[in-house]
């Protein structure tokens, strides 16, 4: 579980610390060739290639789940026990409100008969 943590952070810091690093270049002309850009022309640049490496960061976090092995993952027993047991509870409560409303429309199309 601290791996995951682990990861989940460090992906975080990535997500956090690219944009901001490849901002800070090119407002501080940091990168070769950024200074020739107009200032609009580097707004663009630098935004775009800011969401780049936010999704490159993902792609990579998404990567690193996909490769753990799924089969040192166990689920909790007393949770898959609280889960179904709320599953089954709610699935009774909705059989049970069906019953019911079909019973009254059933009364009211009765009662509705006796008055014509």
């Amino acid at each position: 579980m601290a791996g995951v943590i682990k990861k989940f952070f460090v992906a975080s810091m990535f997500m956090w610390m690219a944009p901001v690093a490849i901002l800070y270049a090119f407002n501080h002309n940091l990168l070769p060739g950024s200074a020739n850009l107009s200032p609009y022309s580097m707004t663009l640049v630098s935004g775009f290639l800011a969401v780049i490496s936010v999704n490159v960061v993902i792609a990579f976090y998404i990567y690193m789940a996909m490769k753990e092995p799924s089969d040192k993952h166990e689920p909790d027993p007393a949770f898959l026990a609280e889960a179904k047991a709320s599953v089954n509870q709610s699935t009774s409560q909705a059989e049970a409100s069906v019953s019911q409303s079909t019973s009254q429309a059933e009364d009211s199309s009765h009662s509705s008969k006796k008055t014509e």
